[in-house]
């Protein structure tokens, strides 16, 4: 009697056994039976907790506030490293005082002898005991004029500026991770903490080396503290408010880049000396007033429902829903119920190391990736083509920042219509390509304006093309700014709530990569420039070629497991025509009918038998009539031979 029960598990085990081995390679993912409402949050949980209610709403302004403040860590840099103009009072050589900019060295006047100019930089020859160094971004005195940082020792203002960026593509890849298996909001509260701790302690930096060490730990901490508010703020979010509330995230942001100037005016009038010790402390102390986050920002109901913390889920929508007025007995009877029986399970973490198991979603990371470092890395080219090397310090620092904060402010002005209009991926490929143009207008068109239009007069082929030059880079840094934007957004969008943190890491961290361009050329004094702009400037033809890969997320619930990723697939870019036929198979079941075909024609041919007539009655069967019944022709040979749920 015993036998007979486990003849039929012997024989599923010996039927598991035999299966064949996945095809080209890849594993399928994971199937659990997954719940069948917690699973669509935007589908079900959220709008039976009352939608983008009073609750959801107030946790967005939230994130919103630290966006100011974030504006002003991420642009520090132009004050507090800032290039000054410097005099040299006491020349080791008899002759007159000379003066030197931030780029080159004026006329030169060494014993009644007029010198040629000289590029300021570490190869320089400063033959100088004393320098009287002035600075004209607003500050008295910064880590440049306090520790004297030029001539031979300018290379060290590079060095702080490449650690700060550092530290920073560490933090998004690592606190992204971190984000994934712990949760949003313990990395949100740890990374305002420790910013507190590196920020104010770069105030007291006796020396450039520690400069730049703390420097590197508060990018770690402001990329974490970014990362988080980024994720928790999409998180929040039905389909329909997504993008407008992460544009004014970075509005709030763009204010912060233009209120700076005035900050470190203040700063200069409240103290004579080391106000840029001042403007550090003024940058970091508003985020005093996130310490209170750890009491009134929750987790992330949507990362709660993903890694299956049910018991925390249960809890916190009865918080949501008291909190939006929402009648638990009727709108939540069924999610309530369901949940109750998921409270057995145990939490279960996914890294983001499991995205290289999948077919479509990888792909789909690493064309963000490009797309995000290539349009921060030629955003700087178009910036250095714009900037007149002849122009005083003053006048230069004025053009490169408030040019940059206009282009910024003008960028998320047009990013809103154009993604309404064209969508995330129609919106990201009109970019890139406005950006692949402007950059070989730029490198190709000017050359061939001097060659053959204005061979003769060379002072208006210099004014022609000093003038085209500034156009292409004005709009290329608006185009670019704008796919550097809209990629991260994009990234935020199709990456599973499972490892959103990690996926959205890496796009960003790809993001400093191309930001690291900058300080890299400045330390080589520019050799090289037009050479990395020729290699950015084709990569952005590769990526307006590889765009056509990534689907399109507008209105498109948030995907929760890595199979829900993995279901985002390529949609055409333009919109299908009543009555124009564009699929073979228009009905949904006839779709269906052949979701189950997986045999090769080498397969066929390997398994002969049935599958060989199955073959063959389906090439006997005429095409026209197939295609008039819509499938049913193929469907009734296969039953009548004994093979159709093979095929």
């Amino acid at each position: 009697m015993a036998a007979g029960p486990e003849r039929p598990v012997a024989e599923a085990q010996r039927q598991d056994r035999e299966q064949p081995p996945p095809e080209n390679g890849f594993m399928p993912l994971e199937q659990t039976q997954a719940p069948r409402l917690l699973q669509h949050v935007d589908g079900s949980v959220l709008p039976s907790l009352g939608g983008f209610g009073k609750h959801q709403k107030q946790l967005v302004v939230l994130t919103w506030i630290p966006a100011l403040f974030i504006g002003f860590s991420q642009f520090s840099d132009y004050f507090l490293l800032a290039q000054p103009k410097g005099t040299c009072v006491q020349p080791l050589v008899n002759g007159s005082n000379w003066t030197v900019g931030s780029l080159k060295l004026p006329l030169t006047a060494t014993n009644g002898d007029i010198g040629k100019p000289v590029p300021y930089s570490g190869g320089m020859e400063c033959e100088c005991k004393e320098w009287k160094l002035e600075l004209q971004t607003g500050l008295s005195q910064n880590v440049v004029t306090k520790w004297n940082l030029v001539c031979d020792s300018a290379w060290k203002v590079h060095i702080a500026k490449f650690s700060f960026l550092v530290g920073s593509i560490f933090g998004y890849l690592v606190m992204g991770v971190v984000a994934d298996w712990f949760g949003r909001q313990p990395v949100l509260i740890v990374s305002v903490l420790f910013m507190l701790v590196f920020g104010l302690s770069v105030a007291f930096s006796f020396n450039v080396t520690m400069f730049s060490t703390l420097r590197f730990f508060e990018g770690f901490c402001l990329a974490g503290l970014t990362l988080s508010l980024y994720v928790l703020r999409i998180e929040l979010c039905l389909p329909g408010w997504r993008f407008s509330m992460t544009m004014v995230a970075s509005f709030l942001m763009v204010g912060g880049q233009l209120v700076m100037p005035g900050v470190a005016a203040l700063c200069r009038d409240w103290a004579d000396q080391d106000d840029w010790q001042v403007l550090q402390i003024m940058i970091i102390c508003p985020f005093i007033l996130m310490l209170p986050y750890v009491w009134i920002f929750p987790e992330s109901l949507r990362w709660l429902l993903a890694t299956q913390h049910y018991g925390c889920s249960k809890a916190m929508m009865l918080r949501i829903a008291r909190k939006n007025q929402v009648d638990m007995t009727t709108e939540l009877s069924g999610i309530l119920a369901e949940l109750e029986h998921e409270l057995h399970k145990k939490p279960k973490r996914t890294c983001i190391i499991k995205m290289t198991s999948t077919r479509n979603f990888w792909k789909n990371i690493v064309v963000l990736c490009v797309n995000s470092l290539t349009g921060y890395g030629i955003h700087h080219c178009f910036a250095r083509s714009m900037m007149d090397p002849e122009a005083p310090v003053s006048a230069m620092f004025n053009a490169d920042y408030y040019t940059m904060a206009g282009i910024a402010v003008a960028t998320c002005l047009a990013l809103c219509p154009a993604v309404a209009f064209m969508g995330r991926r129609g919106g990201l490929l009109t970019f890139m390509i406005v950006t692949a143009l402007a950059s070989l207008l730029q490198l190709g068109l000017l050359n061939l304006i001097g060659k053959y239009s204005l061979r003769h007069d060379t002072v208006l082929r210099d004014t022609l093309n000093r003038k085209f030059s500034v156009a292409f880079s004005i709009i290329g840094m608006f185009s670019s700014h704008a796919v550097s934007t809209l990629s991260i957004f994009f990234c935020a969008e199709i990456t599973p709530t499972v490892i959103r943190g990690g996926g959205l890491g890496l796009v960003l961290a790809s993001a400093g990569f191309g930001m690291l361009t900058a300080p890299i050329m400045e330390l080589h004094n520019q050799k090289g420039y037009f050479l990395h702009h020729m290699i950015l400037a084709a990569c952005t033809l590769l990526c307006i070629i590889c765009l056509l890969l990534l689907p399109e997320p507008r209105n498109q619930p948030l995907p929760e497991s890595l199979v829900d990723g993995e279901s985002y697939t390529r949609q055409p870019l333009l919109t299908h025509r009543p009555g124009e036929q564009h699929l073979l198979l228009t009905k949904p079941g006839d779709r269906d009918l052949y979701s189950r075909v997986h045999d090769t024609p080498l397969r066929l041919t390997a398994t002969g038998g049935a599958t060989a007539a199955a073959a063959t009655a389906l090439a006997a069967v005429p095409t026209s009539y197939a295609y008039a019944t819509g499938g049913e022709v193929i469907s009734n040979s296969m039953v009548e031979i004994g093979v159709g749920e093979s095929l």
